[in-house]
């Protein structure tokens, strides 16, 4: 028998069977690969501008947005049916734990807009805002005048959680989706519709211009003071309602996942987010030197 062959066969058996199962390990990279990402309908618009500009940046990446109720999304991470997902509200310690037990990872939120939560009435309606008193009054009416976009959604958990409360401790009407809750208020002169910022944030779109400009925005009351949900006040974080979008994950390496978040939380991710009229969670200075 020749060793020397049989001894140069079985490096190369052992280089390829190492490689495969590398390559079975670690299937993608911030420059190519396949993954899953999932955000709540209130975040469809800024996420969906994240993933196509990166996939333009990347077009060996494919990142397949997946819209689905917050908790739910968060459910999908710890099963590792999603690789990435977009939160607003603080996780519970019993979610901080099971993502601890699950995951096995240091919990790391990339940060990267301020969106809000904001209060809107039909354009005749009667009303020019709400109070923290006067919400809470409301949330409590067995009328239930508020009008959310689904249970489970970002925005009721946002809203509970703000008040100090759990969402089945509240009293409240659904209509299914933002858009909706917007297309469909006029027909409820005496309701309030609680919907996300970045539903009728991007400027200079079309139809979100319209369903801006087809209701009415509430300011909020707050200890006497009255805050605009505008770009100002969710900077200064002053406007009540004001909320931190960040990413999790479950992406043990620097994979497409990691990629996707690392971009979107530096500075071409956040241009992408200004100009989806959010307010960038980094804020870059711009210098202009004059000669």
């Amino acid at each position: 028998m020749n060793y020397k062959v049989f001894f140069v066969a079985l490096f190369f058996l052992t280089v390829l069977v190492s490689c495969k199962k590398k390559s079975e390990r670690i299937a993608d990279d911030p420059q190519q690969g396949t993954i899953t990402i999932s955000a709540d309908e209130s975040f469809r618009s800024v996420s969906e501008a994240l993933t196509e500009r990166y996939m333009a940046l990347n077009p060996k990446t494919k990142i397949n947005l997946v819209i689905k109720k917050e908790d739910l999304g968060f459910l999908d991470l710890l099963e590792n049916k999603v690789r990435v997902i977009v939160m607003s509200r603080e996780l519970s310690a019993e979610e901080k734990e099971a993502y601890k037990k699950k995951i096995d990872m240091k919990m790391e939120p990339g940060k990267f807009a301020a969106d809000a939560v904001i209060f809107i009435v039909p354009k005749n309606s009667a009303r020019e805002s709400i109070s923290m008193e006067e919400l809470k009054n409301e949330l409590n009416s067995d009328q239930k005048r508020i009008i959310f976009d689904g249970t489970n959604s970002s925005n009721l958990n946002f809203v509970a959680q703000k008040l100090g409360k759990v969402p089945n401790q509240l009293k409240f009407s659904v209509i299914s989706g933002n858009k909706n809750v917007v297309k469909e208020i006029s027909q409820y002169s005496d309701k309030i519709g609680v919907i996300s910022l970045n539903t009728i944030s991007r400027p200079y779109d079309k139809e979100s211009e319209e369903l801006k400009n087809s209701v009415k925005i509430l300011p909020v009351i707050s200890k006497n003071k009255t805050f605009e949900p505008n770009i100002t006040n969710i900077k200064a974080m002053t406007y009540p309602f004001t909320r931190v979008l960040y990413f999790l994950t479950n992406e043990p390496y620097y994979g497409l996942g990691n990629g996707f978040i690392r971009f979107s939380c530096q500075q071409l991710g956040q241009i992408v987010v200004e100009k989806e009229g959010l307010q960038p969670y980094t804020i870059f200075n711009r210098e202009v030197q004059m000669r």
